[in-house]
């Protein structure tokens, strides 16, 4: 008795000391740049390249822009107008936004990690500083406000190329196929998320919003940026430790307890109550490890945990009943009183 009861001492102390621990976010796997990637996005630079300059030379790229403007699709299919209008809705900005935060806000929360939110806003804000910055650097006007024709357009005041729907769909639904937990969850993402920017671009073309080239490039530059992503990755991990650090900070400073991490828990295995046998002796009580895992077992108070079948009945000193306590009276019978004897 008295040794369990030092072994449960132990343990109280080893439990509290881990109590006392800070809280530290999940491990990230931060995912390396591998070679494929290195390749992919280097083709992906050099066909934005490609594009830029075709534009700029006024080559066959521009022809062919005049020539869908030309065209009119929303004349040639006037019945699908109505669906298009709200579908292009998809590329733009401000609600697609918020229902990816809305989703990686509710994973973030699950999970116990700002990395999706993080990455997100990362790639937002890639997004503005790119496109933008491309936008206005080229300058170049919309079907709707084009002057000479045949002419490329640039340098007139306007923001249109890239399509900033285009890579605005890239980016916002490919963010989904980028946190993605699972290879086959990647795949289908990735498939859902090319179709649609694939559609949203395809509707600027049809509205007149956008020239064809406006659209290749959107394609590029959404691209770009989410192959480039990994890069930063190290940023996004240390900027989530330095927020949870502070949320730490603030939490004590206002004498509330910091939350404790998840523990995963290990299954104990338990032994069958068996009545042991009169013939082999009762197993030796092994002291308990003092790990992390065993503070996640509620239904088992601190201690040397043992079956029922393991402890060994102990009668006390003085007592006058049997060892055993099978003996029972039989019903219809009454208990003899037992004699008094002094003693």
């Amino acid at each position: 008795m008295r040794t369990e009861r030092n072994l449960t001492r132990r343990l109280d102390r080893v439990f509290a000391r881990l109590d006392r621990e800070p809280e530290r976010p999940a491990h990230i796997d931060v995912p390396r740049m591998s070679r494929h990637r290195v390749v992919l996005f280097t083709a992906t630079l050099a066909f934005y390249l490609a594009i830029v300059w075709a534009v700029v030379i006024t080559s066959w790229l521009v022809r062919l822009d005049w020539q869908v403007m030309f065209f009119r699709p929303y004349q040639q299919w006037p019945q699908i107008h109505a669906f298009l209008d709200y579908y292009v809705v998809l590329g733009q900005r401000g609600p697609t936004a918020v229902m990816v935060a809305a989703w990686l806000g509710w994973r973030s929360w699950r999970q116990h990690t700002l990395r999706p939110l993080l990455t997100l806003a990362t790639s937002l804000l890639l997004l503005n500083v790119t496109v933008g910055a491309a936008k206005y650097g080229m300058g170049r006007l919309g079907p709707h406000y084009a002057t000479v024709i045949g002419s490329n357009e640039m340098m007139r005041g306007g923001d249109i190329f890239p399509s900033g729907h285009t890579a605005n769909a890239v980016v916002t639904w490919g963010i989904l196929a980028y946190l993605a937990s699972t290879p086959r969850a990647r795949r289908w993402l990735s498939a859902v998320s090319a179709i649609t920017s694939l559609g949203v671009g395809m509707t600027t073309v049809y509205l007149g919003t956008h020239w064809l080239s406006d659209v290749l490039l959107g394609w590029a530059a959404g691209l770009l940026i989410l192959l480039a992503l990994p890069w930063f990755e190290l940023p996004i991990a240390r900027t989530e430790d330095w927020l949870f650090d502070l949320r730490d900070r603030w939490r004590a400073r206002r004498g509330r307890p910091v939350a404790e991490p998840a523990v995963p828990v290990t299954p104990v295995v338990l032994k069958p109550r068996s009545a042991p046998r009169a013939e082999q002796p009762s197993p030796a009580h092994e002291p308990v490890a003092s790990t992390r895992a065993s503070r996640g077992l509620a239904h088992l108070a601190p201690g040397p945990h043992t079956t029922r079948s393991e402890r060994t009945p102990v009668t006390p000193a003085g007592s006058r009943r049997p060892p055993h306590t099978d003996h029972r009276v039989p019903r219809g019978t009454t208990q003899p009183a037992r004699p008094l004897t002094g003693g």
